[in-house]
């Protein structure tokens, strides 16, 4: 019986040919059908150019299952939450690798009402059953249906988000990188400019192209971050936008072209949605936590971590009931979005406190970055993650005066705290390093930590 690599905690990530094929992705849409009891399940595609394959081999499973299969072509793995619930659809599935390397593809799935789903809920009987192979018999029924229509209330949804009224004249680079943004931002827009929204929208890299000409689209990564911060200079922009592969994640540029480290972000939104309703929850990982925390305590909300990584967090929403939740990599939940992550309701939201405000993205941020500075993700590529967390845990959890091993080993100071964690989809190491107020003890701990793991 194959073993099936590439399922990993929360989706399916796999490199072509190797972990992951056609043969495959038809048994994962079988399994899927037979694993959740399945009648109706959504079904959307990255630009990528293996997408295409992949997706009609998992509608083929599901056919053969006897599953009607909403078909909504080229989207975001967001679309495919929001037409899940949408469509009372038993699940869905969106054929995507997200940033990964152009060699690798797979798959987000969820379960009836867009709820996560992971090896707890069900991800680890559909690995079992794609593995053996023992379905039952072919069952009638099965077809597929264009679901593509579902976009349009999609784009209802995301602007019920915002007061169009609240929005003051702004100029907004958008960066789609090729990927799947591009036509969904375009649908947003034009319903934008119907209501009469001030926007002015200067779109770059924004045709779906699976060869990714300008690189993968991830904008998280620094050799990233230069072409849409040179055209918001270039531009006279006030804020710039880029998304990932399915743009569940959206990435902020202020008018200087800075990069905004997510945490930020997360902290500003958390005070958005704090004024609109006192006393919420507000849901966070794990790596970088005292700007959110604090500025959850200020607005009278209370601050819940979760694991990092989107299932996580999104049953940390329901669990708790949270507004809203963030994590630093730039995904952004929210309850009244089926507490699903969007990468086009942060930046909407951003837009909307501009304009109420008057203040610059720049402004927004300024005392919440010097009060809590922070290094970034720094990743690094190890043989061993396990010796090295041993070997960091050894030389410092002494000195620590508290300790946290909800994902990963995060170890505080009294002044200065690290996270480090293992990534759930690549063979990384993660390092986070934060300090109240004191930006040198961020720099001279990042530079001793890296020493130490090599």
């Amino acid at each position: 019986m194959p073993s099936y690599t590439c399922f990993k905690a929360y989706d399916i990530r796999g490199r072509l040919g190797e972990e992951l094929n056609e043969d495959i992705a038809r048994r994962v849409g079988r399994a899927f059908a037979e694993g959740l009891g399945a009648k109706r399940v959504v079904l959307g595609q990255d630009c990528r150019a293996s997408s295409v394959a992949l997706a009609r081999a998992v509608a083929e499973g599901l056919v053969a299952a006897g599953v009607e299969v909403m078909d909504l072509g080229l989207c975001g793995t967001e679309e495919m939450y929001f037409a899940t619930t949408a469509l009372a659809a038993d699940g869905g599935i969106e054929v995507t690798a997200s940033h990964n390397p152009m060699d690798y593809n797979g798959m987000k799935m969820v379960r009836r009402g867009s709820a996560p789903l992971d090896a707890a809920s069900g991800l680890a009987a559909i690995k079992a059953l794609a593995e053996s192979g023992d379905f039952a018999a072919d069952q009638p029924g099965g077809r597929i249906v264009d679901a593509s229509a579902t976009r349009a209330d999609f784009v209802d949804r995301v602007l019920s988000f915002v007061d169009v009224s609240a929005l003051r004249p702004l100029k907004i680079v958008v960066n789609a990188g090729n990927g799947a943004a591009g036509p969904t931002f375009d649908a947003i827009a034009a319903a934008l400019a119907a209501k009469g929204a001030p926007l002015d929208f200067i779109r770059m890299h924004h045709d779906p192209d699976g060869s990714f000409p300008h690189g993968i689209p991830n904008p998280l990564l620094p050799e990233n971050q230069p072409a849409t911060a040179n055209a918001v200079i270039a531009a006279g922009a006030d804020m710039g936008v880029a998304w990932d592969g399915d743009f569940d994640r959206c990435f902020l540029f202020d008018a200087s072209g800075a990069f905004v480290p997510g945490e930020y972000i997360i902290g500003l939104l958390a005070a958005v949605f704090l004024a609109k309703e006192p006393g919420a929850r507000i849901v966070h990982d794990p790596r970088v936590i005292w700007n959110t925390q604090d500025t959850v305590a200020q607005a009278g909300g209370t601050a819940v971590a979760s694991r990092t990584g989107h299932a996580f967090l999104k049953q940390a929403l329901r669990d708790t009931g949270a507004v809203y939740g963030g994590e630093m990599s730039a995904h952004h939940y929210f309850r009244d979005f089926m507490s699903c992550d969007s990468g086009m309701i942060p930046w909407l939201l951003v837009a909307e406190l501009m304009g109420r405000s008057g203040a610059s993205l720049a402004d927004l941020l300024a005392a919440r970055r010097a009060a809590f500075p922070s290094s970034g993700e720094i990743n690094f590529r190890v043989a061993d993650a396990r010796a090295l967390v041993a070997k960091i845990e050894a030389a410092y959890a002494p000195k620590a005066i508290a300790r946290d091993d909800l994902d990963g080993l995060s170890l505080d100071f009294g002044d200065w705290r690290f996270n480090l964690r293992s990534s759930n989809t690549e063979p990384l190491l993660r390092l986070n390093v934060e300090s109240r107020g004191r930006a040198d003890l961020v720099e001279s701990a990042v530079a001793e930590l890296s020493a130490l793991i090599g």
